[in-house]
Formats: structure tokens, sequence, C-alpha cells
């Protein structure tokens, strides 16, 4: 069964920091670029930042960029977001997902919209 497994999400202050993993099972992940992607309640799905095959390129979303890193090691099978000086809009659902066709800035900027592979979520909450 190939599937995406988040986690690393829970409950943190503002200014706060977490680090997301993305886990992929049933399939290697260094075919594919990967992009976390988030939601909060009421919003549309926001692409965070992206990633390529071989991690030699990566976007951000404005809203994120200087306090998210995307990173990956393939030897893991495992996609990371390191997240620094969270604020309260970060508050939100945090999805991975997968593409084979999909070039790192299309994904993040379309959303996600066309990703082959999807996680279920994990939640990450910004407050005091």
């Amino acid at each position: 069964q190939l599937q995406l497994v988040e986690s690393g999400g829970g409950l943190v202050q503002p200014e706060g920091s977490l680090r997301l993993s993305c886990a992929a099972s049933g399939f290697t992940l260094d075919s594919y670029a990967i992009g976390w992607f988030r939601q909060a309640p009421g919003k549309e799905r926001e692409g965070v930042s992206c990633i390529s095959r071989r991690g030699t390129r990566t976007h951000y979303a404005d809203s994120v960029k200087g306090r998210f890193t995307i990173s990956r090691d393939n030897a893991k099978n495992t996609v990371y977001l390191q997240m620094n000086s969270l604020k309260p809009e970060d508050t939100a659902v945090y999805y991975c997902a997968a593409t084979l066709g999909l070039t790192v800035q299309a994904m993040c900027v379309s959303r996600g919209y066309g990703m082959d592979y999807w996680g279920k979520g994990t939640l990450v909450t910004v407050s005091s």
C-alpha cells in the first residue's frame, strides 16, 4: 500500500519551533518531488514549501520565508519541514504530497493540484 504519513504536529507557543516529518511507505520518495501544504479552517489550501527529488531546488511561500526550512533524507525515505518562529497564523493542518511530474514552483503555486499522493495531515496549533 502506497502512503505518506505526516508526524510532528502539536501545540506550540508563539515563537516556538516544530519539525514535521513526512515518511513514505510502499514506495521510495527519491523519484518524487515533495510539497508541504496547509489548510486553516475557512481558508484555501496553501503551498508552504516544496523540494525537488534530489533536494537541489526549493520553493517557499512568502509568509514562511526565513522561518521554515524544507529538507529531505532519501536514505530514510523522509522529508522534513523545520518550522521556527511560529506565529498564530501558522495554525493549520499540514499535509505532505508527492508528484512525479510537477516542478517545485508549479506544485507550490498550484496549491497542490495534480499531486500523485497525499498524506492525511498533522495539526499544528500555535497559541499561548
